[in-house]
């Protein structure tokens, strides 16, 4: 939240994947994030998430963009399926894939992307 303050105090656009479903406004209004300008989502899956993601950085309209948290993208085969359900190596498959169509997107816009961990 430090990060998204200290840029739109620069005028930068800058948007918050909350995968977490936990951002505190009034505690992000503190740390000088302005709410009203924030784009701000709070996806329902990991896939979700990271689409948005892929959304904002080829838009090329947002420069900073942070995802809270890469633990809490869970994939949809996941939160569909059964308790017990195998599910190896999902999430690693859903960020590999995701990693690589950013990386080319946020290049040529010039943003950032921040996973916090």
């Amino acid at each position: 939240l430090q990060v998204i303050a200290a840029a739109q105090r620069e005028g930068r656009t800058c948007a918050f994947i909350d995968a977490e479903h936990a951002l505190d406004p009034v505690y992000a209004k503190k740390l000088g994030v302005d709410i009203d300008n924030l784009l701000c989502s709070q996806p329902d899956t990991g896939e979700q998430a990271l689409e948005i993601c892929d959304a904002l950085s080829r838009s090329g309209a947002v420069d900073v963009i942070i995802v809270d948290s890469v633990a809490a993208l869970t994939p949809k085969a996941e939160i569909e399926g059964e308790i017990g359900d195998s599910h190896m190596g999902l999430a690693a498959r859903m960020m590999s894939q995701a990693m690589r169509k950013l990386a080319g997107n946020l290049k040529n816009s010039n943003g950032v992307l921040i996973f916090i961990t």
